[in-house]
């Protein structure tokens, strides 16, 4: 059994900052990516960040510049440090992981999200 569990969403005024943490735990033989994804109201799930487990990252063009994700390969933890926050920026944030049981068996896993609302 594998869980993927987020923490730290909340209510934040506009320009204001958040960290977002995600810890993964079970039978794990080893990560690969680990990422932050997140559903605005009335559209579709996006890609916000994600990471490699050699340090590469990519980021969605609406928050380059003010968010960072970093993980920790040792703990299966990855954050996304949120600056500058826009009402935009508002949703339900999940992180995901892809999680190998064995050297060549995978499976993407889902956090059960938590909520972001930046709002004055």
């Amino acid at each position: 059994q594998v869980q993927v569990v987020e923490s730290g969403g909340g209510l934040v005024q506009p320009g204001g900052s958040l960290r977002l943490s995600c810890v993964a735990s079970g039978s794990i033989f080893s990560i690969s990516t680990m990422g932050w994804y997140r559903r605005a109201p009335g559209k579709q799930r996006e890609l916000v960040a994600i990471g490699d487990s050699g340090g590469s990252a990519d980021y969605a063009d609406s928050v380059k510049g003010r968010f960072t994700i970093s993980r920790d390969n040792t703990k299966n933890t990855v954050n996304l440090q949120m600056n500058s926050l826009k009402p935009e920026d508002t949703g339900v944030y999940y992180c995901s992981a892809r999680i190998y049981s064995s050297p060549t068996r995978w499976y993407d896993h889902w956090g059960q999200g938590t909520q972001v609302t930046v709002s004055s």
